[in-house]
């Protein structure tokens, strides 16, 4: 192999035809061939999975639009970057009229702040913004930048989808593979194509004159150790944390803790995990246990100030005490009762007897009026008086 480039790279797709998955979106009625054939291509976010051709299907649209393409990450970039991208696209309008795609991966990385600097430029149409992120964008691109975005969601790429892009590999590097190394090859990969082909790259570098086929062990040497799907992302990041929250509220302490490290493993931010540990505390532990909040925002601040790997210590520690600790959501069923009432009859008018009068003319009204400091009258407006959201768990 004389080309220097990564494999995943030299054999990414340079028409829709050689797209492998994602039928929904490139097959016969998907909508990128229906924005090609119109010639249209408007801002967007790919939503997906690792591995599963978001970088791919972005580069295809700039180059099937005779567009120019400018990648970056999120990551590694910054509002500096952007704002090179823009001025450069904008002369690059006004003295060709040629189109300018800035794709950004990893999208959900980018702060409010730097989501918010793209959004004239969205607007303007000076450049045709392209997200991709692993994350749901629902939740990690701020709604102004969103709704100017046609958002795309791509598939985990299947087994028959990824041995036809394992076969693509072994025909470019002149290998062979046998049944158990394939299957074990698939299990590794883990539905993320470019993590296929980088296992399918080293193993054959590891031998280069074998002639013979590559073995499981091959494989294995190769990713060294089984990839974890957590990644970090979308619908697979919101399976574990939501695994691990409904782990603790059932005070199943041994499926908490594996949970747990199955993000810190991963790689995830320790910060990510212990916001969501106060957010438990209050709300599935509450006035049962108070303390519970005591040692979850202990938690975050420890780990805010030592970072891993001593804070997966302090994680373990409060999940730990809060899956023991007893559960009690009163408070938070009793607000988002209030919070129901809130929503139908809106801003019900208060009671004149609890209401501020810090002039005459609001006394005179009768605002304040019969106000008693201890009364055991309800104080609720009078649509709803009387009723009771907060209900002591006995």
């Amino acid at each position: 192999m004389s080309d220097s480039r990564p494999l995943a790279d030299i054999l990414r797709p340079k028409t829709l035809d050689e797209v492998i998955g994602q039928e929904h979106l490139v097959g016969k009625d998907g909508i990128i061939r229906k924005l090609l054939a119109s010639n249209f291509l408007p801002s967007m976010v790919l939503w997906g999975p690792p591995g599963c051709g978001k970088t791919t299907l972005a580069y295809l649209l700039a180059n099937l639009t005779n567009s120019f393409f400018e990648s970056h990450s999120a990551v590694t970039s910054a509002l500096n970057d952007v704002r090179r991208v823009v001025k450069e696209a904008q002369e690059r309008l006004d003295t060709s009229g040629k189109r300018t795609v800035l794709f950004l991966d990893e999208i959900h990385r980018f702060n409010k702040a730097q989501q918010d600097a793209l959004l004239p430029h969205v607007e303007k149409g000076t450049i045709i913004f392209i997200g991709a992120t692993t994350e749901n964008p629902s939740f990690e691109v701020i709604s102004p930048l969103l709704s100017r975005c046609r958002v795309l969601v791509l598939k985990e790429l299947s087994d028959d989808n990824l041995q036809n892009i394992a076969k693509r590999g072994l025909s470019y590097i002149k290998k062979t593979i046998d049944k158990d190394a394939m299957q074990f090859l698939l299990e590794v990969a883990n539905g993320d194509a470019r993590a296929l082909l980088t296992i399918l790259e080293i193993a054959a570098s590891l031998d280069p004159l074998k002639v013979a086929p590559l073995k499981v062990q091959d494989i294995e040497e190769a990713a060294q150790k089984k990839m974890l799907q957590y990644d970090r992302v979308g619908e697979e990041h919101y399976n574990t944390i939501s695994a691990f929250i409904k782990s603790m509220r059932a005070s199943d302490v041994d499926a908490a803790l594996y949970y747990l490290a199955r993000m810190v493993v991963a790689g995830e931010d320790p910060l990510f995990i212990a916001r969501r540990m106060v957010i438990f505390a209050s709300e599935d532990i509450g006035l049962v246990q108070p303390t519970a909040l005591v040692v979850a925002n202990a938690v975050f601040d420890g780990c805010h100030k030592i970072g891993y790997p001593e804070a997966q210590i302090l994680l373990a520690h409060g999940v730990a005490y809060l899956a023991l600790a007893k559960k009690d959501r009163s408070a938070y069923d009793a607000f988002f009762a209030a919070v129901a009432d809130v929503k139908q009859f809106g801003n019900l008018p208060i009671p004149l007897m609890i209401r501020n009068a810090p002039t005459k003319l609001m006394k005179g009204l009768g605002y304040g009026k019969g106000y008693e400091r201890y009364t055991t009258e309800s104080l609720l407006p009078d649509k709803i008086k009387g009723k009771k959201y907060f209900k002591i768990k006995t």
